[in-house]
């Protein structure tokens, strides 16, 4: 276990990623079993593994974003650009999507996919759960304070999940309570902290487990979904994978070099977030693993804890921009609607402003069936794209979870409070060498509170240095004897 524990952490991602696929190519040869839906006991214990993974993921996803945001507003006090940070990161996530969405708009336009299309229209029917304006405004208003909500199954059973955008409105407004409240709501503050940091440490167990949740995952869907699909909707899927590979590797390097950053730095640092979004379909899932990877870029706490939970909500370049884009263009062909400038513009203000309404209802399907509607195009067409969908999906996760994490590194480093060195040193991904860094650091901090407290016995020392191990550090305020007591590890 130690000896795994020194592999650097995206080479254990990328182990689990060839050995799902090595393990789901195996399971397809085994043909089908007794097991649920005709599964063999390969898929089925790769499936397991697989939602067990997730599970334990989301199931840490709302405390998470409720404390983050409360404590990173509340800590937001502290500094002086607070309103400029978050107006700035809205503004990022405008502008990426704006991007990707042209981009999807423009390979539509050149390939026509869905006059290239094979499919049947036997398959074209209308989806479950549809997205319009009204319901977006409806999802934000909270229906209790925990943001729970309950389905009943056809059995007769009770499930609960929870609405993330509403939690999102929830932690936002208690944040901002917070601040009203002044002092009198510092005891409340020690405690959210304090909880904070024990879902940190609850989050880091669980994202070790992430090489054994990518070989169910990818082995599962390698075993399970449509691949023969691929064939009747080929331009489609091209299309949307190409679109997303521009954006990813054309578009966010040239944002990263006209903001003065390394792209290999970032693509390092991001890549375990960018592998388990691809395999586990879910960015609120991978949340927790990109808000990791992202302070360890250098994005102080108190930013990365606010901006990451707005952009899983918000921010998806993939579902909401590029996907909705292709998808609506495929619709219009297939049943031979004309679109002219008008529609075009139409599709881009959906793309931009109603990116939210994934994480309110039921993403990527709900933002296509938002874009049909208001095109006025048959949200029957959403039917001819559900085979692929799941392959789709991997692909448009891993570009959200990306997108996020690249907009709270860019806006970081615009604002000055981007930790470079840390940044540059983004290769290092090794469970044991971070534990390291972080106990030398502790170490190094205390030793100098401990001088300064020595050298002005009235003064307290956490006046003089901010430990970086606290919910609300901020890596931006140390000072000098600090930074030069830091070991270079």
């Amino acid at each position: 276990m130690r000896a795994i524990a020194r592999i650097p952490f995206g080479w254990q991602v990328l182990i689990g990623l060839v050995l799902g696929v090595a393990l789901g190519l195996v399971a397809s040869a085994m043909g089908p079993g007794s097991g649920e839906e005709g599964a063999n006991w390969l898929t089925t214990t790769l499936d397991t593994i697989g939602t067990a993974f997730v599970t334990l993921l989301k199931a840490l996803v709302p405390p998470l974003i409720f404390l983050a945001i409360v404590t990173s507003i509340a800590n937001l006090r502290k500094v002086t650009n607070a309103a400029r940070l978050a107006w700035k990161t809205l503004l990022w996530f405008a502008i990426t999507s704006l991007i990707a969405v042209l981009i999807g708009i423009g390979l539509g336009a050149i390939t026509s996919p869905g006059a290239n299309s094979s499919v049947s229209a036997d398959t074209a029917q209308a989806s479950d759960t549809q997205g319009t304006w009204l319901d977006f405004l409806i999802g934000l208003v909270p229906s209790n304070f925990l943001g729970i909500e309950g389905s009943a199954g056809d059995d007769g059973s009770i499930s609960l999940s929870f609405n993330a955008l509403q939690i999102l409105v929830i932690s936002i407004a208690v944040g901002i309570a917070v601040l009203s409240v002044g002092e009198k709501a510092d005891p409340f503050l020690k405690i959210t902290g304090s909880a904070l940091e024990i879902v940190q440490k609850l989050l880091w167990w669980v994202i070790r487990l992430a090489p054994i949740g990518t070989v169910g995952l990818l082995g599962n869907a390698v075993a399970s979904y449509g691949w023969d699909a691929i064939g009747q909707l080929g331009v489609f899927v091209a299309d949307v994978y190409i679109g997303m590979l521009l954006v990813l590797l054309v578009v966010y390097p040239i944002l990263l070099r006209t903001s003065g950053l390394s792209i290999g730095s970032f693509f390092r640092g991001v890549w375990p977030a960018t592998s388990l979004g691809f395999v586990s379909r879910s960015s609120l899932g991978t949340m927790p693993m990109t808000q990791t990877v992202t302070e360890r870029m250098g994005v102080p706490r108190h930013y990365a804890s606010f901006s990451i939970p707005l952009g899983a909500t918000t921010k998806m370049d993939g579902c909401a921009a590029i996907y909705p884009a292709l998808a609506a263009i495929f619709v219009a062909n297939f049943f031979g609607v004309p679109l002219g400038i008008t529609d075009y513009l139409l599709i881009v203000l959906v793309s931009v402003l109603g990116s939210a309404a994934t994480a309110g209802m039921t993403g990527a399907t709900v933002m296509l069936t938002l874009t049909l509607s208001t095109l006025g195009l048959p949200l029957e067409g959403v039917g001819l794209l559900l085979a692929i969908d799941p392959i789709l999906d991997m692909g448009r996760t891993a570009l959200n979870v990306t997108g996020q994490s690249l907009v709270a590194v860019i806006v970081a480093k615009r604002e000055k409070i981007l930790d470079q060195n840390a940044y540059d040193d983004s290769v290092r991904t090794s469970f044991a060498e971070i534990q390291a860094d972080q106990k030398a650091e502790a170490e190094a901090f205390a030793e100098v509170e401990a001088e300064v407290a020595a050298q002005e016995p009235g003064a307290p020392a956490q006046d003089a240095i901010a430990d970086p191990t606290a919910p609300d550090a901020d890596r931006t305020t140390r000072t000098e004897a600090a930074e030069a007591a830091r070991p270079q590890v």
